[in-house]
């Protein structure tokens, strides 16, 4: 097997979203509201433990009844997701109602998240040395700013994106589509990820996989490098 092209996750493998107290101090500061510093860190805290912090990790608490349909449907379409995120964000307190869609607005904002140490070098590189690229991501919404804001889309050819086709991560037909779009073999392309069962679902098209830890960005300054060892 020759690599030819190498397809990627977003949340937690080339980016990662900022921390949920840095989230609601930014929501807040946009929308002119004030919460005591005591309580906005402990709303901070409860908002991430019910899951409502979208691109960390699942929900600490059980997901409440009436969401449980909707929270696993979440990625399929961007109604879905927005109605998940924004209906744990209402098992919290807020001082505003408003303050649910404001919170996951701010998450789609390319200021919201930054992108690994080493995310530029590696996905630079791969391209100069003429693989192709893409990104396979369970999303609800659209990612794309993120990398052009960030300066990464003109190394990315192809975004397959779970809510644009209605279908996510582990099924292979996914990452069928990335492996066409891009028009090399699933056989001849590495997958690079953070989540086991959701990236590791490509193993079952041909592809190679490789994952990364799931961390915050200063604690992971070289975590995809390793993959330039394994193309190249």
């Amino acid at each position: 097997m020759t690599i030819k092209g190498v397809l990627f996750d977003f949340s937690g493998t080339l980016f990662r979203i900022e921390p949920a107290e840095a989230w609601l101090r930014a929501t807040l500061a946009e929308t002119g509201l004030t919460l005591p510093e005591t309580e906005l860190v402990r709303t901070a805290r409860d908002l991430e433990s019910a899951g409502a912090h979208p691109g960390s990790r699942h929900p600490a608490q059980p997901v409440p009844e009436h969401l449980t349909a909707l929270w696993e449907a979440r990625d399929r379409s961007a109604g879905e997701h927005r109605a998940a995120f924004t209906g744990l964000s209402r098992q919290v307190p807020l001082p505003d109602p408003g303050l649910h869609d404001a919170l996951y607005d701010r998450h789609m904002a390319p200021a919201a998240w930054t992108p690994y140490p080493d995310a530029a070098e590696v996905l630079g590189v791969l391209r100069e040395r003429g693989f192709a690229v893409g990104v396979v991501s369970n999303i609800g919404w659209d990612l794309r700013p993120v990398f052009r804001e960030h300066g990464l889309d003109p190394q990315v050819g192809t975004y397959v994106l779970s809510y644009e086709h209605g279908i996510e991560k582990p099924d292979p037909r996914l990452f069928a589509i990335a492996c066409s779009e891009l028009g090399i073999a699933p056989e001849d392309t590495l997958m690079v990820g953070d989540d086991r069962r959701a990236d590791g679902g490509a193993a079952a098209l041909g592809c190679a996989v490789r994952f990364v830890d799931h961390l915050p960005v200063a604690d992971r300054p070289d975590g995809l490098r390793p993959v330039l060892d394994a193309v190249l």
